[in-house]
């Protein structure tokens, strides 16, 4: 355990907590939080996870402007799910880049985990993109990997990890009850303001 191991859980944490709780301050500390888990991706082998925190950078950006100027008339995205269309879109994404990450780690690197490493990293690209949207079914991916991510890291040694997204299994629970809690109660704003109109 090291010291990127010690700061990335305590960032990792704050960063989902803030994800629950639906605040904007999620993506800044979420980007600290990426930078710290690719060194220690890196140094474990872990390829994939490691180039996934790049791209986890690049739509936290994107996720901070869409939750700030995006959806109707630039005032932030809203809480919704995805149309059956853009959930299929999300499901071949899945598919497609956990088949090319397999094969390209097979060929290019030592990884002895290839296959795990690339479908959690296609599945997590894919939340973070859900997430970035405000697509409450994000959380349902997220339980989803961090089942598999648990006994992964924990086969690589990085016990500390492994505690930190057995945390964020029940944050990513929390933050599914939240979010629906929330988007049902923006609903009855929206219909108590339609009524009085």
């Amino acid at each position: 355990m090291d010291w990127t191991e010690i700061a990335g859980f305590i960032t990792g944490a704050a960063c989902v907590w803030l994800l629950v709780r639906g605040s904007i301050w999620n993506f800044p500390v979420g980007m600290v939080n990426y930078v710290l888990f690719i060194i220690l991706f890196v140094n474990a082998g872990l390829y994939a996870d490691a180039g996934l925190q790049v791209v986890y950078f690049v739509l936290a950006s994107l996720g901070w402007y869409w939750w700030l100027k995006g959806g109707k008339e630039h005032e932030g995205v809203e809480y919704s799910d995805p149309s059956p269309l853009q959930f299929a879109g999300c499901a071949i994404a899945i598919i497609v880049i956990a088949a090319s990450l397999q094969w390209l780690l097979h060929r290019y690197t030592d990884s002895t985990v290839a296959g795990w490493d690339a479908l959690t990293t296609a599945m997590s690209l894919t939340a973070q993109f859900m997430l970035s949207r405000k697509w409450i079914s994000n959380w349902w991916l997220w339980i989803a990997v961090d089942l598999i991510y648990i006994p992964l890291y924990i086969s690589k040694g990085l016990w500390l990890t492994a505690f930190l997204f057995l945390i964020f299994l029940g944050l990513s629970i929390a933050g599914l009850l939240e979010w629906r809690k929330a988007k049902r109660e923006a609903d009855q704003r929206n219909k108590a303001a339609e009524v009085e109109v």
